[in-house]
Order: structure tokens, then C-alpha cells, then sequence
């Protein structure tokens, strides 16, 4: 699989790329290998770079995150993205048998992991922390991804998708906030609160 084709395929004609991730042979360790780790390189280090490199400004006054907060905030968030990936997946397989669908747990973590990728892709406007909040707009095409994916891999039926979306994604929006709450824990500035939220449609 080319990294770069599947990310430009899974954004820009969905439909026909869940068919192709449906019939391919992956397991947990290979989509988190070969693809997830390297995509949530990106909120993991946009956000880096935005906040404690360039930093954010207003009204005359400028911010940087130490260094060294930023890189100990980098590394949970990265490690807490993949761990909500893996949360949701299981959230989906558990919910299919409810939507009339059929349990596969490698299907639905290809889902989650796939669903991502707008969300992840989107976040590289953490670079700029003011626009960080266009990187969660980018999150929303991450639902519309989970849309067509569902009766695709978790073969529940069309007119099912829609309320099945819809809690999956506020399993989502629990996950991506619990992310930015841990991180604000961290280092508290309102900007990583910002610099999370692509993550909420992981």
C-alpha cells in the first residue's frame, strides 16, 4: 500500500476506497504500522512546532510553550491518539450487532483508523495555532468518511448508517476532548485545547 495514494484515495473517492480497504487482508499491528503511526506524526508534531517554535499572538502579546513541556504534550498526545483510535474501533465492532450489523474487530479498526485520516491531515494547520481550529472543520469530513465506511466494513444496512454514525462520532468527540483535557493538564494554554480537536473525529 502507498501511504500517500491511500490518503489522496480515502479523501477524494471514498466510496470506491472502502470497497478496497474492505477486501484486504490487514491486521492491527499492520494498520498501525504501516499507516496510523505515520499519520498521527502530524498532529503530534505540527502541534509541537506551532506552539513551542513559531507560537501564537494577540493583541501585542506572544506565547511560546517551553520546549520541554511541548515535547513531553507532543508525545502523550501522540500516544493518546493512538490509543483513541484503538477505543473507537472497539466501540464500533461492539455497536455493529445494535445497527444490524456484523462484528469484526479487524473492520472496524480499519474503519476508525481510515475515518482518521482527515482529522490527522487536517491538524497540519497546527503549525499556525490561530488556525488551528480550521484542522477540527477538516475533522468533520471524517464523518461523512465514517458514513459510507459503515455499511461497507461493518455491512450494517444503508438507512442504519446514519444513526449508527452518529454515535460513533460522539464516542469520538468524548475521546478527542479527553485528549485535549489530558493535555492541558500538561501545559496549560487554551491553544493545545485548540490543537486537539482535529483529533475529537479520529
Amino acid at each position: 500500500m502507498n501511504l500517500v495514494q491511500r490518503v489522496q484515495d480515502i479523501l477524494l473517492k471514498p466510496k470506491a476506497t472502502w470497497a478496497l480497504i474492505d477486501a484486504e487482508p490487514e491486521d492491527a499491528a499492520s494498520l498501525y504500522k504501516n499507516y496510523l503511526m505515520i499519520l498521527a506524526l502530524i498532529p503530534a508534531v505540527a502541534g509541537f512546532i506551532g506552539l513551542s517554535v513559531i507560537g501564537m499572538g494577540a493583541f501585542g502579546v506572544s506565547f511560546r510553550v517551553p520546549v520541554l513541556a511541548g515535547l513531553v504534550n507532543m508525545v502523550v498526545g501522540y500516544v493518546l491518539s493512538l490509543v483513541v483510535v484503538f477505543v473507537i474501533g472497539l466501540i464500533v465492532d461492539a455497536l455493529a450487532p445494535t445497527f444490524d450489523g456484523v462484528q469484526s474487530p479487524v473492520a472496524a479498526l480499519k474503519l476508525a483508523v481510515y475515518a482518521s485520516t482527515a482529522s490527522l491531515v487536517g491538524s497540519i494547520f497546527s503549525l499556525l495555532p490561530s488556525l488551528s481550529v480550521l484542522g477540527a472543520l477538516c475533522g468533520l469530513y471524517g464523518i461523512y468518511l465514517i458514513y459510507l465506511g459503515l455499511p461497507v466494513l461493518m455491512k450494517c444496512p444503508a438507512d442504519r448508517a446514519l444513526p449508527y454514525t452518529a454515535v460513533v462520532v460522539v464516542c469520538a468527540i468524548v475521546g478527542g476532548f479527553t485528549i485535549a483535557w489530558v493535555l492541558s493538564l500538561l501545559t496549560p494554554s487554551p491553544a493545545l485545547r485548540l490543537g486537539a480537536l482535529p483529533l475529537a473525529l479520529a
